[in-house]
């Protein structure tokens, strides 16, 4: 065998390996007894040892050294590049540390979980504290003694993105979005809210019916309930989670359609790829764009939403939002609220850009972790002209920052930045789109979206996959003008 047939066997293992760990983590949320906690963050700091001893192992260096690149395909310099890019970053990250990471974080989420149900945040301080500190330890030793903390987290989510680069794309995209949001609160034509009870068995129903619609794979998947919708898995075992509330039931079904986004995205990739680097979404920010453009410029049509007003009519009777038209505007209408999850696309942004903001503070040390609930709710209110009224509104509701994960938020902008270039693309090709779409065929743009930019996996660079997807290189430009457009249309600007 070769030096690089050596590399990938190691590496398959490891792989292997690191989706019995998300497994565990997927277990945890879902089916894990509350009084497992404890053992559970042992099980996982002990598979975190080794899964991050596997991944310093020094044989790689000498794999590395000994694989003449210029003789292998592109998948294999792709593999290449993505195993050595992970090597040089673990081996500045001590094993007791990455072991520790693991569980804390693992305590964290369940700790998480109950200060959210209580509405108390002093219950949680002092493990998000921990959390934080453990992260700015991590970002320490992979920056080195003069490189940014942050950009050393975002790197995991995003490779090659920069804070200060996010920031200047956020910078333009703040001023048309909020002065887009003034224009649509203050527009004399406002549609309906949604009211009355929606039975749960009801939501569920039409839940797994969109996940099929959408073409999630249910041999290879499945669809559980948990305290915050999230997808996990790759290759053949790829499952995702959504919750239900009665009195909003667009949450489980945007929720659900969200997650199969990301769902579809990890089925979609290349068999070849399974179980290697390239066998896994290439970025956060690519991955957002896929459960983005799913939930958004397809689920929240106008054509689509035509399908789901028939849908929602025939399991739980009239609706009372004024018929399919009607229904297109409840389900894109926009109004102050607390929850991210929730959020209208012109307001979600500004969701994430606030985050952006708090959680770079605490990771600089700008912001003491027992600060953090007066500086969200002063930065909400200036942001959004609501009061927060409790923790789970506020700093509680996002379970990112408990398990650790700084440095993911802003790739869900990034996700919507990258989904409205994809979107512009497509309607190119696809110029007859909507017509599929009013009758819940939605084949054609999931099959473009596979064809042009899922099945590739990691083979390509974020950044550099989505410019071959759309033919141009992605900017913020065609998202903002698809929600000015989208918008002024609802609401008669």
């Amino acid at each position: 065998m070769s030096a690089y047939d050596d590399l990938m066997a190691f590496q398959r293992e490891t792989e292997a390996l690191g989706q019995v760990m998300g497994r565990l983590g997927w277990d945890q949320e879902t089916m894990m007894p509350r009084g497992a906690a404890a053992q559970r963050s042992e099980e996982m700091a002990a598979l975190e040892g080794v899964l991050h001893a596997r991944r310093i192992d020094p044989r790689i260096a000498d794999w590395h050294g000994a694989i003449d690149a210029g003789l292998l395909d592109d998948v294999g310099r792709a593999n290449l590049r993505h195993i050595w890019r992970g090597y040089q970053r673990n081996v500045k990250i001590p094993a007791a540390l990455a072991g520790e990471i693991a569980r804390v974080t693992s305590m964290a989420q369940g700790i998480w979980a109950e200060a959210r149900a209580a509405e108390d945040f002093a219950a949680f301080a002092p493990t998000l504290e921990r959390v934080v500190g453990l992260r700015q330890e991590e970002a320490a030793a992979l920056a080195g003694p003069n490189g940014d903390l942050y950009d050393a987290l975002l790197d995991d989510y995003e490779p090659g993105a920069t804070a200060a680069q996010l920031q200047a794309m956020f910078d333009a995209l703040r001023p048309r979005l909020v002065a887009l949001r003034e224009k649509v609160l203050g527009a004399d034509k406002q549609p309906r809210a949604l009211a009355g009870d929606f039975d749960e068995a009801g939501q569920l129903r039409i839940s797994a019916a969109l996940a099929s619609t959408f073409g999630y794979d249910l041999d290879k998947g499945r669809i559980d309930k948990a305290v915050h919708p999230f997808s996990s898995g790759s290759g053949q075992d790829v499952r995702i989670t959504m919750r239900t509330d009665a009195q909003n039931p667009f949450d489980c079904f945007y929720s659900t359609i969200h997650e199969v986004g990301h769902a579809c995205y990890e089925q979609a990739i290349d068999p070849r790829h399974l179980l290697t680097p390239l066998g896994a979404g290439v970025s956060m920010g690519v991955h957002e764009s896929q459960s983005r453009i799913y939930e958004n410029q397809i689920g929240r049509s106008r054509a689509f939403c035509g399908h789901l007003f028939k849908q929602m009519s025939a399991e739980f009777g009239d609706l009372s939002v004024g018929g399919a038209d009607g229904f297109y505007g409840t389900v894109n209408r926009v109004q102050p609220g607390f929850i991210r999850t929730e959020a209208d696309e012109i307001q979600y942004n500004l969701h994430v850009l606030m985050r952006f903001d708090l959680e770079r503070d605490l990771i600089s040390g700008q912001l003491a972790v027992a600060d953090l609930p007066e500086a969200w709710n002063a930065r909400f209110k200036a942001d959004f002209g609501v009061a927060v009224d409790k923790p789970s509104n506020g700093c509680l509701q996002d379970v990112h920052w408990s398990v650790g994960l700084f440095g993911y938020f802003p790739t869900y902008t990034l996700g919507n930045v990258y989904a409205a270039c994809l979107h512009r693309a497509m309607l190119a090709d696809l110029p007859n789109l909507d017509v599929s779409l009013a009758t819940g065929d939605t084949a054609p743009a999931t099959t473009w979206l596979r064809e042009k930019l899922q099945m590739h996996g990691g083979l390509y660079e974020p950044r550099e996959l989505v410019a071959k997807a759309c033919g141009f290189e992605p900017s913020e430009g065609p998202l903002l003008d698809y929600l000015e457009a989208k918008f002024s249309d609802i609401y008669a600007l």
